[in-house]
C-alpha cells in the first residue's frame, strides 16, 4: 500500500512540476508558449526521447542500466537506412532494424547476466563497439533517405494526422500505455519489481531472474531501434552521430519522473511526464532570452535535485 501511495504521490508531484514549468515559461515568453506551433513541434521531437526513457525505466526498475542505447539507436537506424535503400521496402527495412536492436539488447543481456559484467561497464563497452562498427561500415558518411517521404512507412510512423498531429506522438502514447500495463498488470512487470527490490528473494520465489533481466535488455534494444527509426524517418536522413545527444535527456526523464535509482520501484507515467519536462526546458530557456548553454546546467541540476527529493520522500521515519 505504501509503495502504491508513494507512486501516486510522485506522479502528482511531477505533474505539478510540469504545470508550474509551463506557467513559468508562458509568463516569461508568452509569444512562444501561447502559440500552438511550439506544441506541435514538441509532439514531433519529444517522443524519441520519451520512448528511450520508457525502456530505460524498466531496466532501472530491475536494477540495471544501459549506456549503449545511443549507439544501438544509430546502428539499428543504419540497418534500416541501408535495407531501405537496397530493397525499397519499408516493411523489410523496419523488420531488420527492429531485429538488429533486439540482437544488440540480447548481447548486452548475455554479457551482464551470463558473464556477470556490471551493466554500466558492459554497456559502456558495447556503446563504443556499435558506434565504431557503424562508423567503419558507413565511412562516417550520412545517408539520404529523401525517397522515403510519401511512402506508407513514412506516413505510418511520422506522418501528420489531420494535417497537424505528428503520428510519432501517438506511437509514444501507445508504447507508454503498453509498458504501464506490462509493469503494473502483468507477471513480467511483477518480476521486474521483485528482482529490482531483492534479487535473491525473487529467485527463492521461483522467478527466473536471469531470463527476466535478459528480456529487459532485449526490450530496451527494441525500443532503441524504434526510436532510431523514428528519428531517421522524421528527417529522411541517417547520420553517423545519431543518438549521441540522448544520454542526459533520457536519464533526466527517468529520474525526474520518480523512478528509484536503487531499483524495485518505477512509474511509466512519471517517466512520460518527465520526458515532456526535459523536452520543453531548452525551448523555455532560449525563449526566455538565456543562452542555450544553460540547458546542460539545468538538466544536471534537475537530476540531482529530483533524485534527492525522491530519496528523502522514500525514507521511513525510523531511517531519519
Amino acid at each position: 500500500m505504501r509503495c502504491l501511495w508513494e507512486s501516486h504521490r510522485r506522479g502528482i508531484l511531477v505533474t505539478l512540476g510540469l504545470i508550474g514549468l509551463l506557467v513559468l515559461f508562458a509568463i516569461a515568453s508568452p509569444r512562444t508558449f501561447l502559440n500552438p506551433r511550439i506544441y506541435r513541434s514538441f509532439l514531433s521531437t519529444i517522443p524519441v526521447t520519451a520512448i528511450l526513457a520508457l525502456g530505460m525505466t524498466l531496466l532501472v526498475v530491475v536494477g540495471e542500466m544501459d549506456l549503449s542505447f545511443p549507439s544501438v539507436c544509430a546502428a539499428a537506424a543504419y540497418v534500416f537506412a541501408e535495407a531501405f535503400l537496397a530493397t525499397g521496402s519499408g516493411a523489410v527495412a523496419f523488420g531488420l532494424a527492429i531485429a538488429s536492436g533486439a540482437i544488440m539488447g540480447w548481447i548486452n543481456g548475455l554479457i551482464v547476466v551470463r558473464i556477470g559484467v556490471p551493466s554500466i561497464i558492459a554497456t559502456i563497452g558495447t556503446q563504443f563497439f556499435w558506434r565504431g562498427l557503424i562508423l567503419l561500415l558507413s565511412d562516417g558518411i550520412a545517408l539520404s533517405l529523401a525517397s522515403v517521404r510519401g511512402t506508407d512507412i513514412y506516413s505510418l510512423f511520422v506522418g501528420r494526422m489531420a494535417g497537424e498531429i505528428p503520428v510519432q506522438s501517438l506511437w509514444c502514447l501507445a508504447i507508454a500505455l503498453g509498458l504501464a500495463l506490462l509493469l503494473n498488470r502483468h507477471p513480467f512487470g511483477d518480476s521486474l519489481l521483485f528482482i529490482g527490490d531483492n534479487r535473491k528473494t525473487a529467485a527463492m520465489m521461483g522467478i527466473p531472474v536471469a531470463k527476466v533481466r535478459i528480456k529487459a535488455f532485449i526490450l530496451m534494444g527494441v525500443l532503441s531501434a524504434f526510436a532510431g527509426i523514428l528519428a531517421t524517418l522524421e528527417l529522411a536522413n541517417w547520420w553517423p552521430t545519431q543518438g549521441e545527444g540522448y544520454m542526459l535527456l533520457v536519464f533526466a526523464s527517468v529520474f525526474v519522473g520518480g523512478t528509484s535509482a536503487y531499483g524495485g520501484e518505477g512509474t511509466i507515467y512519471g517517466t512520460l511526464i518527465g520526458a515532456i519536462i526535459i523536452g520543453i526546458i531548452e525551448a523555455g530557456i532560449v525563449s526566455a532570452g538565456l543562452a542555450g548553454f544553460w540547458t546542460r546546467l539545468v538538466h544536471g541540476l534537475i537530476i540531482v535535485v529530483s533524485v534527492s527529493i525522491y530519496a528523502t520522500m522514500a525514507r521511513r521515519p525510523q531511517d531519519m
